[in-house]
């Protein structure tokens, strides 16, 4: 057969047969009783488990509100524009990277520590405080919601900028004004129920993520025990087959988790599309504009009108969260060539290449 693709195909069952083999042998693990009488009798499962799901349903719930809560303060108009374009750097930096640089400012010997010492706190070396890989997981929720907000943004952003979508909605937006809706009120009558069924499928990616994530669990979760995904993963790399047989079956239990934590998710979308549609108020802006209005003037009276409500806490929030990843990235950066830093001092006693060498080499 001239013109077939044989490379293609060669390419496409190189990759297709690891995969299939693994497959096969994941649900094979899944039918095999020992592995399961192990899991559930090993004592670190339960607490493991509901670290799992308590950090993973905090930290979805939290994002979702204050990626909520931001757009409804933000679109549409120039707040909405500046908050897009800060989003792709935020996106760009590595979940473990951030995580890692986030323990270096927040860690008992962390820089927020060194700020106010020893001047403030009286402290000459680190303190023995669970700021990081506390047994509760706050440290892991912390990481997913500064991560997962900026995605869920961006994904709403997807839906906002769309001409047809975006200009539409805005336009609805105005009519609600024209009743006499307040900004925020009308936002969540009128945008959030239909924005929300376009955002499901991204929260339900950052529920799965949130449950079931380990390099960043690794790096600043809890420790006695890890989440249970963080198991799973120390039990498939083990050399021992029953302990790796283990771990096949805690893998198959946290989907089964995560099937669960979704199907949960599934029975709010009703509650959660509705939100806010009982608390809106009208405001004393009469309906004196109801005439037919383009999709910029409408945007413009809109931005017009939602200045006018109180805006601190959103500026305050939308620059935490950008002096958060700047500072994030200026530890990663300083740590990387840091040599001597001996607590309490800001800044490290000498530099070191002695890092970026090393993996230049390993290159």
């Amino acid at each position: 057969m001239i013109g077939f693709p044989w490379g293609g195909l060669a390419v496409g069952l190189s990759c297709l047969v690891p995969l299939a083999w693994a497959a096969l042998a994941a649900v094979g693990a899944a039918w095999d009783v020992p592995p399961w009488q192990q899991l559930f009798a090993d004592p670190q499962w339960p607490k493991a488990q509901m670290l799992s799901i308590g950090t993973g349903l905090s930290a979805t719930a939290l994002s979702w509100l204050i990626t909520a809560w931001l757009l409804s303060k933000s679109f549409p108009g120039p707040r909405w524009t500046r908050l897009v374009r800060s989003l792709p750097p935020m996106l760009a930096v590595p979940h473990a990277a951030f995580a890692i640089g986030l323990l270096f400012l927040i860690s008992p010997s962390g820089w927020l520590l060194r700020l106010v010492s020893p001047w403030a706190t009286g402290f000459a070396a680190p303190p023995p405080w669970l700021t990081s890989q506390d047994p509760w997981g706050i440290g892991l929720v912390a990481v997913l919601v500064f991560k997962e907000v900026p995605f869920l943004l961006w994904s709403a952003a997807a839906q906002l900028q769309r001409a047809d979508v975006g200009q539409r909605w805005t336009r609805e937006l105005q009519v609600a004004l024209s009743l006499g809706y307040q900004p925020s009120a009308a936002w969540w009558q009128v945008v959030w129920p239909q924005l929300w069924r376009r955002l499901w499928p991204p929260t339900l990616a950052v529920l799965a993520y949130s449950l079931t994530v380990v390099d960043m669990a690794l790096v600043i979760g809890p420790t006695s025990p890890p989440t249970l995904s963080v198991l799973a993963w120390q039990w498939l790399v083990d050399a021992d087959a029953a302990t790796n047989a283990q771990g096949a079956a805690a893998a198959w239990w946290l989907a089964l988790t995560v099937a669960v934590c979704a199907g949960f998710l599934w029975l709010l979308r009703g509650p959660v599309a509705r939100l806010g549609q009982s608390g809106g108020k009208r405001g004393g802006q009469g309906g004196g504009q109801g005439g037919r209005l383009s999709g910029g003037q409408s945007g413009r009276l809109y931005a017009v009108a939602n200045r006018a409500e109180p805006r601190v806490a959103h500026q305050v929030a939308l620059w935490a969260l950008l002096a958060v990843y700047l500072a994030v990235m200026l530890a990663l950066l300083v740590g990387s060539v840091s040599g001597v830093w001996a607590f309490p001092a800001l800044l490290p006693q000498s530099l070191s290449w002695q890092g970026w060498a090393s993996v230049l080499q390993s290159r």
